[in-house]
């Protein structure tokens, strides 16, 4: 029997709905917020209310461009966390009412475990290789930098963690200090691409285990900068592509030494990579680069679904659907959790 479900993320700041039919992607559709940029960052009071004049309108969209007909949705996956609370309720809310009117179960859907089964969204009329079971996930964005031992659809484990910023934030607030628009890991990747990665040298952290840390690179950065410009007030605009270069191998070095540690460790040679921080190209080519060395299999997400998407909550309401894994209308969104 065919299993239909549509899928809602509204954890940040875009608002998106997919349907998943079988496994299988028919439409997903994405509306962000640029109302934020003027800011720095997003604003959560802001968030919530384009969350709500988005909501109708993208789900809306989705079933058109899917070009199926509402009542033939089994079941609504939504994201319940981690997230902004008051974005995470708008979908949330909308969820709810959505599986009442029809008379279908809700899922709900842990937005981390989401990116990580990001890996598994298929399209029509591709080849779609995926990973097998146990696999290592690289999970890097704004809020979060971890690595996940993936034994199946539902058994998770978080191997190693941020102590404190993630590698998104050390993207995002050393761009702000060298003058860059946000988002700035986007900008910082494009300008790496022309610049010398070994004009600067940054500190890495020494941390046990698999754990991540970032403030002491951020630290390091700001100290350069500060004692450079004392200097000349334009070495950041002189040397900007060469800081970018520098401070992006910096990060790639530390995220790809301890997932290498952590193969290791647990005898896995499959990796795959989730998370806003995926589209960096260059962790992309690093990651190809370290598993060709090391003679192991990397699984990239395609560009649209590194960003926060509703093809991931989708596909992860895909697999719970099948486990029968349901959540009652008295269930509640949250703003952190570990997978």
């Amino acid at each position: 029997m065919s299993v239909t479900i549509l899928g809602i993320e509204s954890s940040c700041d875009d608002t998106s709905a997919a349907i998943i039919r079988d496994g299988c992607l028919l439409s997903n559709v994405i509306a962000g917020q640029a109302v934020h940029e003027q800011y720095g960052g997003v604003v959560p009071e802001l968030a919530s209310r384009a969350h709500q004049q988005n909501i109708v309108p993208v789900v809306h969209q989705a079933i058109r461009r899917a070009g199926i007909d509402r009542r033939e949705i089994d079941a609504v996956a939504v994201t319940q966390g981690p997230g902004l609370l008051g974005s995470l309720m708008v979908g949330f809310s909308f969820a709810k009412g959505f599986s009442q009117g029809l008379d279908i179960p809700i899922i709900e859907v842990n937005h981390l475990q989401a990116h990580v089964l990001s890996a598994f969204i298929k399209k029509p009329d591709q080849d779609n290789n995926t990973p097998r079971f146990p696999f290592l996930c690289l999970l890097v964005s704004g809020g979060n930098s971890q690595i996940v031992l993936v034994r199946s659809y539902y058994q998770m484990e978080i191997v190693g963690k941020t102590i404190d910023d993630a590698a998104g934030e050390a993207f995002d607030k050393c761009a702000k200090v060298m003058g860059l628009p946000y988002p700035g890991g986007p900008h910082i990747d494009r300008l790496a691409q022309t610049g010398n990665p070994d004009a600067f040298i940054f500190n890495k952290p020494h941390i046990a285990d698999f754990d991540y840390s970032f403030s002491g690179l951020k630290t390091s950065f700001l100290y350069l900068l500060r004692d450079r410009i004392i200097e000349d007030e334009h070495f950041v605009e002189k040397n900007l592509n060469d800081i970018c270069a520098s401070l992006q191998k910096t990060i790639i070095a530390i995220l790809l030494d301890k997932l290498l540690k952590a193969a290791k460790h647990f005898g896995i040679q499959q990796f795959t990579l989730s998370g806003g921080v995926s589209a960096n190209s260059g962790l992309r080519s690093a990651l190809h680069d370290l598993a060709q060395r090391h003679n192991c299999e990397v699984f990239l997400p395609p560009l649209e679904f590194t960003t926060d998407n509703a093809a991931m909550v989708a596909i992860t309401g895909h697999y719970k659907y099948l486990n029968g894994d349901f959540a009652n209308l008295g269930a509640v969104p949250f703003a952190r959790t570990m997978i």
